[in-house]
């Protein structure tokens, strides 16, 4: 643990989230905004379903860890969209499974602490004809996408979580196949900008959480401080 204590934030999730500090990804636009105010956790994983990331809840958030986390953000649902293959294989999780892993997600992430915040992302849409082009994986729809995040948005009110609504955020340009995605599935900067623009207006809605109502660690004005054409030293901690 490294002191002082700042509020912890977690991003648990799929590659989304795992591939959110690169490319000028949301992920880093949080860390940014947050920087001596929260620590940003990523806890990433490409290819995961909502039932691989129940099987490890229990590790990456145990209950009694000595600090609980001030808020977790969660995306599971695009992989599990994904058509089910004939063999049996691959990360299709049909949609009722799907929608009880994530309230036992969301249950267990709301009973780590009365002071533990949780917010869902809900599938993002798709660029079918681009993921063909680039990845080559067949299964990923529209279809399927908007019946995951539905499910995930009417889960949400049902437990009282908040959810960011990607599936309609992301549409709201009308360019938005052509620049929110890298690969058809996976977010540019462009796609990114708008997931933390959703977020951050999400939490700014929440004094505990929001970046401008945070304390900045040791933004005392100090003798070190640069000296500006007056010959004073210019506090350039919040800047």
């Amino acid at each position: 643990m490294i002191g002082p204590g700042r509020p912890l934030f977690v991003l648990f999730g799929s590659s989304i989230v795992q591939f959110s500090y690169s490319n000028e990804g949301w992920g880093a636009i949080l860390a940014h905004a947050y920087a001596r105010k929260a620590d940003i956790i990523l806890r990433g994983y490409a290819g995961w379903n909502s039932r691989r990331a129940l099987e490890v809840l229990d590790k990456v958030f145990p209950k009694d860890a000595a600090v609980q986390p001030s808020l977790v953000i969660v995306y599971f649902g695009g992989n599990d969209s994904i058509k089910p293959h004939a063999s049996g294989l691959g990360p299709h999780v049909p949609l009722p499974e799907y929608v009880e892993n994530m309230k036992k997600i969301a249950m267990h992430l709301k009973g780590l602490s009365e002071n533990t915040h949780v917010m869902f992302l809900s599938t993002p849409p798709v660029n079918e004809e681009q993921i063909l082009e680039t990845i080559g994986i067949r299964g990923r729809t529209n279809e399927g996408s908007l019946i995951y995040s539905e499910a995930c948005l009417k889960l949400c009110q049902e437990v009282d979580i908040k959810c960011i609504d990607l599936w309609t955020a992301i549409q709201q340009r009308d360019d938005w196949k052509t620049v929110c995605f890298k690969d058809g599935i996976h977010l540019s900067s462009e796609g990114s900008k708008i997931v933390s623009e959703e977020i951050l207006k999400a939490l700014a809605e929440e004094p505990s959480l929001c970046w401008r109502s945070l304390p900045t660690e040791f933004d005392e004005d100090s003798v070190n401080d640069p000296v500006g054409e007056d010959g004073k030293n210019i506090n350039i901690s919040n800047l």
